[in-house]
């Protein structure tokens, strides 16, 4: 069975709700870090926490959550080796995994999305990273790490 770990903030608890329960609906283990509550918690915290479970080995991705996705996302992707992708759509939660190799995926708990969050989660699980040219440009994106 396929690990996932997720982190949220208090602006997400719902939808990390949601999450856990549709992966685990898909035969994932979750390891959810929280939060449970909608007391106020800092989003790089989750993130950090987030990524730091996940360097520990065994997990297939990573998501995150916070109110609008972008902050949890941004602190994930200045830790090294992380590419945390933001989709706004099916389309793009698909290409961030076949083109952009990611291994994180981040959802706001406050946005109203223009197709359900549970799709694009879907979208990217299914999707492949195509490697060839895409895994040149993966190669030259992690190189700015650090710059």
């Amino acid at each position: 069975m396929e690990k996932v770990v997720l982190a949220n903030d208090h602006g997400a608890v719902d939808l990390a709700a949601a999450i856990r329960k549709h992966l685990e609906s898909r035969g994932f283990e979750v390891c959810h870090l929280g939060v449970f509550t909608e007391e106020s918690v800092d989003y790089p915290d989750m993130a950090q926490k987030a990524v730091e479970e996940f360097r520990r080995g065994g997990y297939a991705f990573g998501v995150l959550c916070c109110g609008t996705g972008i902050g949890i996302s941004v602190a994930a992707n200045k830790m090294k080796g992380i590419r945390c992708a933001l989709p706004q759509n099916i389309f793009a939660a698909r290409m961030c995994r076949e083109h952009n190799d990611a291994n994180f995926i981040a959802f706001g708990g406050r946005i109203d999305y223009p197709e359900p969050p549970l799709a694009m989660l879907d979208a990217y699980i299914d999707a492949s990273f195509q490697g060839g040219r895409h895994a040149r440009r993966v190669e030259k994106m992690m190189a700015l790490e650090g710059r």
